[in-house]
């Protein structure tokens, strides 16, 4: 079978395709044969070598994706599977979440990942209140837009942030109230709309160069919630400063904490699934390339030149 391998960490031309044999379903396990497979910055991650997501190279790249199981043509979805970038996985049966009539396999792995990450963010980091502003980092991104429609959804309202106009659309028509170009002033922007209150919440997936003027932007006892870093990790942050800015909070989440049991994993999982089928939550897939493409997927996404999600199909 085709597979993305990598023998050592490092950028985007560290990634191959080539022929490996088939997994070996051990037990608890069962093999799968996979129609498409999610790209998301934890593989930039893995790639690279960063905890938490360390493999021993040589390894097939990836986490994510959906597909039937061999042998019994169960459509399943998963977001913590190893070795996804191919066209076949050995996958743990409590890693594996059904996915519902009405659901594409495309979409299921285009919603899988982030679509939870996007559910406890506005659920559980911060659960989102009838009419208080938020502001979401990077809004036409894979989790921005799926958060900005959840926030939404939950009666908020949400100033967002996007790197070009083009992406401002994309972030308006998933629901943003008020989207501001290339980051400047967004804390400003947030304190006036929200009558010189501040934000409850800035939901940062960027990290490094928006994380100060995020702080800047909450309301007394707001949280910051850094749940990614595509610019870097943010500076040392001395806690005085949380009480100088009104008694914050700051949270770095991870999906891990939130799916950590197979039961947590199929009820979040399961929560999204419905809202896509009912229509209540659109998932834009931005880019759909060939397995052997794997290298120009990482260069997009790292040179933030993709909107929505970006899959690989086998």
């Amino acid at each position: 079978m085709q597979a993305v391998v990598y023998e050592r960490t490092g950028g985007p031309e560290v990634l191959t395709v080539r022929e490996v044999p088939d997994p070996e379903p051990g037990d608890g396990e069962v093999l799968v044969d996979v129609e498409a497979v999610g790209v998301n910055f934890r593989d930039v991650y893995e790639r690279e070598g960063r905890p938490p997501y360390t493999a021993d190279p040589p390894a097939v790249l990836g986490a994510e994706g959906a597909g039937r199981v061999v042998g019994t043509g169960e459509r399943v979805a998963w977001l913590g599977v190893p070795g996804s970038y191919a066209a076949r996985v050995a996958a743990p049966r409590a890693a594996l979440v059904p996915v519902p009539d009405g659901v594409g396999s495309e979409v299921a792995a285009a919603v899988l990942l982030q679509g939870c990450t996007a559910q406890y963010l506005a659920a559980d980091s911060h659960p989102v209140a009838q009419g208080e502003w938020v502001v979401v980092h990077s809004a036409a991104g894979g989790v921005g837009l799926l958060l900005t429609q959840l926030v939404r959804d939950r009666g908020g309202h949400v100033l967002a942030t996007t790197s070009t106009e083009e992406k401002a659309e994309l972030a308006r028509a998933a629901g943003a109230d008020e989207v501001v170009v290339g980051y400047d002033g967004f804390a400003e922007r947030v304190r006036e709309l929200s009558g010189g209150e501040g934000a409850a919440a800035v939901y940062d997936g960027v990290g490094r160069t928006t994380f100060a003027d995020g702080l800047r932007a909450l309301r007394p006892t707001g949280r910051m919630i850094v749940y990614g870093a595509a610019s870097g990790q943010p500076e040392p942050l001395e806690v005085q400063r949380l009480a100088a800015h009104g008694s914050l909070y700051v949270q770095r989440p991870t999906l891990a904490t939130y799916t950590r049991t197979p039961e947590m994993l199929r009820e979040r999982a399961g929560a999204v699934l419905d809202l896509v089928a009912a229509g209540r939550l659109d998932v834009r897939i931005g880019a759909r390339l060939p397995l052997a493409q794997a290298r120009r997927a990482h260069e997009d996404l790292e040179g933030r030149r993709t909107t929505g999600k970006v899959l690989l199909l086998p």
